[in-house]
């Protein structure tokens, strides 16, 4: 391989890497934590999205273990009610009740 190739390549990947922020990676962990807490596909993506754009990478380990049996919407936001982080608390109410109701700008038809 080349010098300039192997440049090429380089940016190339570098350019994927940045692509993939932490709080990205994060949004798939999320989404699927709330699948499996029984929240729809459509809800749960909703949600990953608004979540992981204001919550900390400290507040997302609090959701994540809060796995458990399938719940309703309203089931999961009483179980983070108890975690007791009122930004967790907050973020998580009003990115249920925007994303449950289709007013959020993250929901997907679907």
């Amino acid at each position: 391989m080349n010098v300039r190739a192997a440049t090429s390549a380089l940016a190339v990947s570098l350019f994927l890497v940045a692509g993939c922020t932490p709080a990205k990676l994060a949004q798939g962990r999320v989404r699927s934590a709330l699948m499996d807490a029984g929240l729809s596909q459509p809800n749960a993506a909703c949600m990953a999205e608004r979540m992981t754009d204001r919550l900390t990478l400290g507040q997302l380990r609090k959701l994540q273990a809060l796995q458990g049996p399938k719940r309703s919407i309203a089931d999961y936001v009483m179980t983070v009610r108890r975690v007791g982080d009122r930004q967790l608390i907050e973020v998580t109410v009003s990115s249920a009740l925007l994303c449950a109701s289709g007013l959020a700008p993250e929901r997907k038809p679907g």
